[in-house]
């Protein structure tokens, strides 16, 4: 075997295997949602068109509406780990994957099951299959690869410190950018009826409560960002025990591949919320979603403490 053979290694061809599936899925997956902003801010808003009630314009609205939502969480999922395991390896983003997966479920179906801590709400049958009768399966996938995400924004932002201090700080900024998105996303999904709330009546119940567990935004109460704020700080830092800060930091924050995957995600609950008169909700969710955005756009990816000063600029051409 020739020398150059022995010397070949296969990580680096590996990697942008990997980064070349992350990338298709990521175009397959805004292509979905394009399509699906444009369907839901035109013809898919009540009272519906005649032509959507022919036969077989009928079953394509059927076809979609069942399948079109999972299908575009799971292209999603497959962008997201493609893409952190081309940056971080296979072993660790499958078990971060695993826990960010179980975990948001635990929460999930807690929540719908006892209404802690996010309040009382139920998944209709829009989103899928349900896990246990309660959870469509693409909530908790989606939890995965919105928090990918997360990381790699605070790896543009924050020190990549890997002590105990560092690493709540990090979560807690994680579970604000997770909850920006819901921000416009639960108005949007209440709406168009893919989960609702039921809450009950808390008139006797004391002024802090009423304001929180009341649904005073869009049908949505103030618990449902409590919830999630807690939720998505609890499974970041668990996350975080896998993979540290600077691994984080030094694996994706070089990249913008996560930055739009982030922002694509958004734009369904946009179109919806603009289309449907949730104004206040679109503009606040710009606001929530647009500033991590812009800052990290903005913001170069930050080398991880006592690594070398080349270390961030040589992987910004690793594959993205």
């Amino acid at each position: 075997m020739a020398p150059a053979a022995l010397a070949a290694d296969p990580v680096p061809t590996e990697r942008a295997a990997l980064m070349r599936v992350a990338w298709i899925a990521l175009l397959v997956h805004s292509i979905a949602h394009i399509l699906s902003s444009i369907a839901f801010a035109t013809f898919l808003v009540p009272p519906f068109p005649a032509w959507l009630q022919q036969p077989l314009n009928a079953k394509i609205y059927a076809f979609g509406m069942h399948w079109g939502g999972q299908l575009t969480v799971v292209l999603g999922a497959i962008a997201g780990f493609a893409f952190c395991a081309a940056c971080i390896g296979l072993r660790k983003t499958t078990i971060v994957a695993v826990i960010a997966f179980v975990l948001s479920l635990g929460a999930e179906l807690l929540g719908t099951f006892t209404g802690l801590p996010f309040g009382v709400y139920y998944y209709t049958q829009a989103l899928g299959y349900k896990i246990l009768d309660l959870v469509p399966y693409n909530i908790p996938t989606s939890w995965f690869y919105m928090l990918v995400a997360c990381f790699a924004m605070c790896g543009r932002l924050l020190p990549a410190k890997d002590d105990g201090t560092s690493k709540w700080w990090w979560a807690l900024n994680c579970g604000l950018m997770l909850t920006a998105w819901d921000v416009v996303m639960d108005p949007a999904m209440v709406k168009t009826a893919h989960w609702l709330w039921n809450v009950p009546d808390l008139s006797d119940k004391p002024a802090w409560q009423r304001f929180i567990g009341e649904p005073i935004f869009h049908g949505m109460p103030i618990t449902n960002w409590l919830g999630w704020i807690l939720t998505g700080i609890v499974v970041a830092r668990a996350m975080l025990v896998v993979v540290p800060p600077s691994e984080w930091a030094r694996g994706l924050a070089a990249h913008r591949f996560p930055l739009y995957l982030y922002a694509v995600n958004g734009l369904l609950a946009f179109a919806i919320c603009f289309r449907q008169d949730m104004v206040s909700a679109g503009l606040l969710g710009l606001v929530t979603m647009g500033l991590p955005l812009w800052l990290s756009w903005r913001a170069e990816g930050r080398a991880p403490v006592n690594a070398p000063a080349r270390l961030v600029p040589d992987m910004a051409t690793a594959g993205d």
